[in-house]
């Protein structure tokens, strides 16, 4: 039987965690693209934990990095769910765009985070057909373009998955190029050019 002290006694407490943004070390990616690895550590299934709820259980997603950066130190890590589809990285979403359209996997298996929900909107507000979806790897490797996003990020563009260059390898792609301008606007400053500022 659990004797532990009652809801009503506990004080709340605040821990609040500050690190600066990473620009030198990420200016690269915004001018040559990010490299993007898939690791063998999956996603932790729904079945198991639910990925939408913030939690920051993220034991499989540091041992998904942990092996990529092993491999190529300036890779990052998109983890795929138990089912063999593209779910998600550290601390970021994953979208592509193939046939016109911006896809980006289904929020069942991922941590829909708010900068992917900005691009859904942005996707919308330009005009530009968008779907949740099941992504497998053929579908990344014959993606027109790709790019992650995150807080820090917004959207970074990726030039290849698994060493696969990802399109015409043209950095940033044109829908991820005009998604970058709408969301440099709506947040008041260039993106890209701050990052590229620190090279």
């Amino acid at each position: 039987m659990y004797e532990g002290p009652s809801a009503g006694s506990l004080k709340p407490t605040v821990l609040i965690e500050c690190q600066p943004l990473p620009f030198a070390a990420r200016a690269k990616y915004y001018r040559d693209g990010l490299p993007v690895v898939i690791p063998s550590v999956r996603r932790t299934p729904p079945e198991s934990m639910s990925p939408r709820a913030k939690v920051h259980n993220y034991i499989n997603l540091v041992q998904g990095e942990l092996e990529v950066k092993a491999q190529n130190p300036d890779a990052w890590a998109i983890l795929l769910d138990v089912n063999g589809n593209i779910a998600e990285g550290m601390g970021s979403n994953f979208f592509i765009v193939k046939d016109g359209v911006v896809m980006t996997p289904r929020d069942q298996y991922v941590l829909g985070g708010i900068s992917r929900e900005t691009v859904l909107e942005l996707a919308a507000q330009l005009q530009f057909a968008t779907k949740e979806a099941d992504i497998d790897l053929f579908d990344a490797y014959t993606a027109e373009e790709a790019f992650v996003t995150s807080t820090s990020f917004c959207i970074c563009p990726v030039v290849s998955i698994n060493g696969s260059t990802v399109g015409d390898g043209q950095i940033p792609g044109p829908m991820t190029s005009q998604l970058l301008q709408a969301y440099s606007e709506l947040v008041g400053l260039d993106i890209r050019e701050q990052y590229l500022s620190h090279l």
